[in-house]
């Protein structure tokens, strides 16, 4: 089916909307019915879709195909939807997909794995050329080194896609020798990789579109100082530089003016994008004062072209008048639903979205803008037709301030009295919104309201981020047993009813609520928690990862001075089991390199021994985000069963 839309006209723009409601209405016939629920496998299971992208010349996509946990990387044409090419990968982690130009399509993966004794996540890019049908490691062709370069495949920040002299180039971060860091130059014509700079874990750089080292920013953890470099005929200069122990400006890429460099900072709970000039090195604001969450850079050049701005759902708006006019032509068309843009051909006359909500489902979606039509890609989840209505909320915690959240309840259900689950996000530098969370919609399409608080220290905004500075375990704890009560003063959740779940520092949330605020909650499932913070420092640490760093992050989350301060104890769910009173539930990946095993298994064992109600399931081959299919959906099968055995919905 093609979805038909208006043009960016004048005339079209006054037909947009009775347009996108008579496509919208004939779409609207895909959807499920609304009062069945979705089988927990189809939530468990990694998306069958996903990963979509878009050729520069836009006659072809990419995407991700899974099944299970087999997955395979296919290529399409876009005129006819056929496969062209498909390369399997198989149970690797697959992260994400980018094009480096129409015949070469960049895998990004990752794998657990302890490299110079150091057990991390380290991130693998390999090339797959259509034409040779072949698949390339890049900077490096091993995991081991290299006896020529010393170049080890793995990434360690954004690569950088150029052409030159007729050549497309990839410009890689990667390890270089057995700590260091290097911008390396790929050629993906000759095959040749060769090292641009050497900088250390601290360092950054841009490549303007001739291929050329344009700046460099580095950062002193030792003396906080930070220094950004601009480059011009084979010497270097510095144009900035200050001192931060937190929140040092950063070099997000080229500014819309030219020879400019957009840079980002934080001054006073106010975050700021300013343009910095690589001739004089004097800081400008951007025209129009145009701040966006995120920016949205052009692939070949790395200029500003537009940003999205993340409030419930994304919005996104654009430098480029005519661009804009594309982009709300496409908004207006897809009238009701949400849209979010995954990118674009390099003309931008074709437009590749992920579209969310009750006419189109969940879904990919290509626009192409010269037919005024868009074409189905593919469900995210085949067999999600509907999700579940987020709702947002506002509460005010104890001391008043106000908390932005997010309510998922139950198909066809009224919110009267409902059996509820917290649902607070990792990070805690994070944040939820309005948009798919297969969690939360699991949850709830198992009978159960589901909250998801943005608490004090969630990215919401500078503010609210600053708010839980040295409130972990503290506040930040009691902001989620405030949105509890005031769920309950409106009638919607029952007091009687309502456990705690969450991974990660969502995972400690769901221990601190049964330890630290005990009163609150009949069962507590917590997925790759943190349970004693002091053997946590101890552990992040190791292995000579920069101590001085993580130091600072203990001050400004947890409110401590290190790890033999007191203060520590106060807030390590393991110290206070005494408290427990309900039924617990652990649940942690073997393979998780951010918290690890360990946390998991001594709260089970502190548990145990104080004799209280625990199981502990441990997640084989699993890391802490939950990438195989066949131990997300245990995660989630588990939880359900706990659930409902000890907070059942109905």
């Amino acid at each position: 089916m093609r979805v038909h839309f208006p043009c960016s006209s004048a005339a079209g723009r006054a037909r947009t909307r009775l347009a996108a409601l008579a496509c919208l209405a004939l779409l609207g016939a895909l959807s499920s019915p609304g009062g069945r629920a979705v089988p927990l496998a189809t939530y468990g299971g990694l998306p069958n879709v996903e990963d979509v992208a878009l050729s520069p010349d836009g006659s072809k996509v990419a995407y991700v195909r899974t099944e299970g946990d087999q997955r395979i990387v296919i290529v399409a044409t876009v005129a006819d939807r056929k496969m062209i090419h498909w390369v399997k990968v198989g149970e690797e982690k697959l992260r994400s997909l980018r094009w480096a130009d129409d015949d070469n399509v960049m895998l990004f993966s990752s794998f657990t794995e302890a490299v110079y004794g150091i057990n991390d996540e380290w991130e693998l890019l390999r090339v797959y050329n259509l034409t040779a049908n072949e698949v390339r490691s890049y900077p490096g062709n091993t995991l081991e080194m290299d006896n020529n370069n010393h170049v080890m495949n793995t990434v360690v920040g954004e690569t950088m896609v150029r052409r030159i002299d007729g050549h497309t180039v990839l410009f890689v971060p990667g390890i270089y020798l057995k700590r260091g860091l290097a911008l390396f130059k790929c050629d993906l014509s000759a095959h040749t990789t060769s090292v641009v700079r050497v900088g250390d874990g601290d360092t950054s750089w841009l490549v303007d579109a001739k291929g050329q080292l344009a700046a460099e920013q580095d950062y002193d953890q030792e003396t906080h100082r930070w220094s950004i470099k601009v480059f011009h005929g084979g010497s270097s200069r510095e144009v900035a530089s200050g001192h931060a122990a937190l929140d040092a400006p950063e070099m997000l890429g080229f500014g819309p003016v030219p020879e400019t460099l957009l840079v980002e900072s934080v001054d006073k709970g106010d975050r700021s994008w300013q343009l910095l000039s690589m001739a004089d090195g004097k800081f400008a604001p951007l025209a129009d004062d145009k701040v966006f969450d995120r920016a949205i850079h052009d692939p070949l050049t790395h200029v500003l072209i537009g940003g999205m701005n993340l409030i419930d759902l994304p919005e996104y708006g654009f430098i480029d008048p005519t661009l804009e006019e594309r982009w709300k032509s496409v908004v207006q068309a897809f009238d009701g639903d949400n849209v979010r843009y995954i990118s674009s051909s390099a003309d931008h006359s074709k437009i590749l979205v992920l579209v969310q909500g009750p006419k189109h489902g969940y879904r990919y979606e290509l626009v192409d803008l010269d037919k005024s039509a868009a074409v189905p890609i593919g469900k995210v989840y085949a067999g999600i037709d509907n999700p579940l209505e987020v709702r947002r909320l506002t509460y005010a915690a104890a001391d008043g301030l106000e908390i932005p959240a997010y309510l998922t309840v139950p198909r066809g259900r009224p919110a009267k009295g409902l059996a509820l689950i917290v649902l607070p996000h990792g990070g805690p530098a994070a944040r939820d919104t309005a948009e798919f969370d297969w969690w939360s919609q699991a949850l709830a399409d198992q009978g159960y309201a589901v909250l998801q608080p943005n608490y004090r220290g969630s990215t919401v905004t500078e503010h609210l981020l600053e708010a839980g500075f040295g409130q972990w375990g503290r506040k930040m704890q009691t902001d989620l047993s405030d949105g509890v009560r005031y769920l309950v003063k409106e009638g919607i959740a029952d007091p009687a009813k309502v456990c705690i779940v969450g991974g990660s520092y969502g995972g400690y949330a769901a221990l601190a609520g049964v330890t630290l605020d005990p009163s609150v909650y009949r069962c507590a499932i917590s997925v790759a928690g943190l349970s004693d913070l002091g053997k946590m420092l101890a552990w992040k640490s190791r292995g000579g990862i920069d101590a001085r760093g993580i130091a600072r992050y203990w001050d400004r989350f947890w409110g401590v001075s290190g790890g033999l301060d007191p203060a520590l104890d106060q807030i390590s769910p393991i110290k206070h089991v005494d408290a427990v009173k309900v039924p617990v539930l652990l649940i942690h990946g073997r393979d998780d390199t951010v918290v690890p095993f360990e946390q998991s298994q001594i709260m089970f064992d502190a548990l145990k021994s104080a004799k209280k109600d625990v199981e502990l399931v441990a997640l084989k081959k699993e890391d802490h985000w939950l990438s195989r299919s066949e131990t997300r959906l245990q995660m989630l099968q588990t939880t359900i069963d706990f659930l409902r055995a000890h907070n059942p919905p109905d």
